[in-house]
């Protein structure tokens, strides 16, 4: 597979929309026919409209986003961030498919590391996140191993077994159907590598009362006051509740055919890194 990179060097000057084969693509596991609906937040809606709601959130969000993560997580998403980049020890020649990537955090360290051998594709199914992720790329320097991409996490339009390694911060519980993310993800993962899950997840009981009021009545006004806009602030708060615990979660995984699964939790479990690999 190539990788598209502008002749001037800069990463991927527009965003390269990769639709899914036609026929409907790659097959991944589906849910039964007759379940219909989903969560959105603590709403229930009809599967096909659960899309359009989250890209509605994030248009809102885009701009702001990093606003939004240290409202959420008082700052902390940078050392997770880091830690998750760490346990990803990638290497000079590796091919890394950063999903839900939105403004290239990881993207941006993870072309440093790979090296002008190896490529990075920044991937998000949201066009205004993958703009300020071009943006944020580009006046760091970023250049040349790095594609943009827009694409769906439950049907990824890449080859079989073409990444060392597949990161996913911060995206999974705004996806609908989580069982064929997975199993999409494990589709493109070359045999040995790894996928790497960062997700707020459920906290110790010690912290979850002081966490619930945080994240029910404080988080909601401090969106009003610096974005004008709480039901988002208010909807990431609720998705959050509804996203599989950690257990669940690693149980995911192994049914999507990830071997020697296991999670890492961080700020007493506030957040968790799954990591799984494709043996």
């Amino acid at each position: 597979m190539t990788y598209p990179v502008a002749a001037d060097g800069d990463p991927q000057c527009s965003i390269v929309v990769l639709a899914v084969p036609e026929g409907g693509g790659y097959p991944c596991p589906m849910t039964s026919d007759d379940e219909h609906t989903t969560h959105f937040g603590f709403s229930k809606v009809d599967k096909a409209e659960k899309a359009g709601l989250v890209r509605g959130v994030f248009d809102s969000v885009a701009d702001r986003y990093d606003i939004m993560n240290d409202l959420m997580s008082a700052g902390l998403h940078r050392l997770w961030k880091r830690f998750t980049i760490d346990q990803a020890a990638a290497r000079r020649g590796d091919v890394i498919l950063d999903l839900a990537g939105g403004t290239g955090d990881l993207a941006r360290e993870f072309s440093r590391r790979v090296g002008k051998e190896g490529h990075v594709v920044l991937a998000d199914i949201n066009s205004a996140m993958l703009q300020q992720g071009r943006r944020r790329l580009i006046d760091a320097g970023v250049a040349g191993n790095v594609t943009i991409a827009q694409v769906d996490a439950q049907a990824l339009p890449f080859d079989n077994s073409t990444f060392d390694c597949i990161t996913m911060a911060f995206g999974l519980r705004n996806v609908t159907d989580k069982e064929a993310a997975l199993a999409s993800m494990f589709r493109v993962l070359k045999p040995g590598g790894k996928a790497m899950i960062l997700e707020f997840s459920q906290p110790n009981k010690a912290i979850k009362p002081a966490y619930d009021l945080y994240s029910f009545k404080v988080l909601p006004v401090l969106g009003k006051l610096v974005a004008d806009d709480p039901d988002s602030y208010r909807y990431l708060a609720e998705s959050i509740r509804m996203h599989p615990d950690q257990a669940t979660l690693q149980s995911m995984m192994e049914a999507a055919g990830f071997e020697r699964c296991r999670y890492h939790n961080l700020a007493a479990g506030i957040v968790a890194l799954h990591i799984g690999y494709r043996i």
